[in-house]
């Protein structure tokens, strides 16, 4: 009788998930906040994404072809996901040229330069972001004026919040759930990215641990620090956590960047570990630091912590006491 155990090395788990599967189903649940920013900002919202999406893939397509070598890697969707996941972080009148910068920082520096898909430290659209925040902060910061939001004169509401010409009580939180506020492409309509959360963890593209727990700790931080400025008597304590937590790139962040799988850690325990640090520097730098939005440099800042907490909370091995 012939032998007909197979010997092969792992892993031997099989599944339907694919990185090409995965990266589609990001970009399928970042749709209903694009269709909300297309209503906010118009054609600009479109072309400022199709723009950066476009570059990010052929960036990625020449380095692969003329540098790094080895099969072409944009047919798995990954320099779309950073392509529009980068217009997210972009105005929609941000000059075209910027925008293919970004993407090249972003492609070029943040991920073949490292190896590609799964070897990058750092989130790629994020380290885009943040180079065009520092190298042209007058273009990043200049957003265009939604109609019949004039409380704000054309500020984000971190902005305006921050410089003192608005209180948090003073945002409308319809207008942040629903998008009619000046800001980034993806952080006008918190819905809409909720309605994406809902899809990816319906494919179990990711868990609720690490969005979850980014922002209850956000939430937590801003109700202690409102309790130990106004005390029990304010008749407003939820009103700091509830517009932390749907004001700027919170959500973008939480849900769509910081689940990024090659730049979080391994394990539940880690994840939410990362999370509390995301959270807690997010709102640090909002609070009392020189930006009014930190959640970009919390990402970036937890993300090069990842190898000491995967290391930390690594699991022993069967047998080891």
């Amino acid at each position: 009788m012939a032998n007909k155990l197979i010997v092969a090395p792992a892993p031997h788990v099989q599944t339907s998930q694919s990185t090409t599967r995965i990266m589609r189903d990001v970009v399928i649940a970042l749709m209903p906040a694009l269709v909300v920013s297309t209503v906010v900002f118009g054609w600009s919202a479109l072309c400022v994404t199709a723009l950066s999406v476009a570059s990010c893939v052929v960036f990625e397509y020449l380095i692969q072809r003329f540098l790094v070598g080895g099969a072409p890697t944009i047919g798995n969707w990954s320099a779309v996901v950073t392509g529009v996941l980068l217009a997210f972080n972009l105005p929609a009148s941000i000059p075209w040229w910027i925008v293919v910068i970004g993407a090249f920082v972003a492609i070029a520096v943040a991920k073949m330069t490292f190896g590609g898909l799964g070897k990058n430290p750092f989130n790629p659209a994020l380290v885009g972001r943040v180079f065009l925040l520092i190298a042209y902060p007058v273009q990043m910061t200049s957003f265009p004026q939604v109609e019949g939001f004039d409380a704000l004169s054309g500020a984000t509401p971190l902005a305006a919040v921050k410089q003192g010409a608005a209180s948090a009580g003073a945002v409308d939180m319809q207008d942040l759930m629903l998008g009619n506020m000046p800001g980034s492409l993806g952080e006008v309509a918190a819905l809409a990215l909720l309605a994406g959360f809902v899809y990816l963890l319906w494919r179990k593209v990711i868990t609720w641990h690490i969005p979850v727990t980014v922002l209850a700790t956000m939430a937590l931080f801003a109700f202690v620090v409102e309790l130990a400025s106004a005390g029990f008597e304010s008749p407003a304590l939820w009103q700091l956590p509830l517009f932390h937590v749907l004001a700027g790139g919170a959500m973008l962040g939480a849900i769509f960047m910081a689940t990024d799988y090659s730049t979080s850690p391994m394990t539940v325990r880690g994840g939410v570990i990362f999370a509390i640090g995301i959270g807690a520097i997010t709102m640090c730098i909002r609070l009392w630091g020189a930006y009014p939005e930190g959640m970009s440099f919390a990402i970036l800042i937890m993300n090069s912590t990842v190898p000491l907490i995967n290391k930390y909370v690594k699991p022993k091995r069967f047998g080891v006491k």
